[in-house]
């Protein structure tokens, strides 16, 4: 009985290790990105530079959203869709990264 209770020890040790090992990996590769591409039903229909401040309304016949680049970082700070998911999301500003409005089939997605 204390061997399996050493060797879950060890095993958890391992697992903690590797997973903080995985994360320091993971964020240190992440790099500043230079662009929000704003993709609407599935097209990219705007670029726009993360190091110029500015606020973009995004419209159609159906939804409205505002999008905010401030000081690196882009977020969403308006939305008329009823659970509010992107406006609730923090400011993006690393590659890869992406807020997402489903009812407005819109992507704020950070490349370089």
């Amino acid at each position: 009985m204390k061997r399996l209770i050493r060797n879950d020890a060890i095993l958890i040790a391992v697992i903690a290790v590797v997973t903080v090992v995985f994360a320091l990996v993971y964020f240190g590769m992440q790099k500043d990105g230079g662009n929000a591409h704003v993709i609407k039903n599935g097209k990219e229909i705007a670029v726009y530079s993360l190091n110029e401040n500015m606020t973009v309304p995004i419209t159609d016949e159906n939804n409205t959203n505002v999008l905010v680049i401030e000081n690196g970082k882009a977020y969403i700070s308006y939305a008329d869709c009823p659970d509010k998911i992107c406006v609730n999301h923090r400011p993006v500003s690393k590659t890869g990264e992406t807020i997402v409005c489903l009812p407005a089939k819109l992507v704020v997605e950070i490349g370089e």
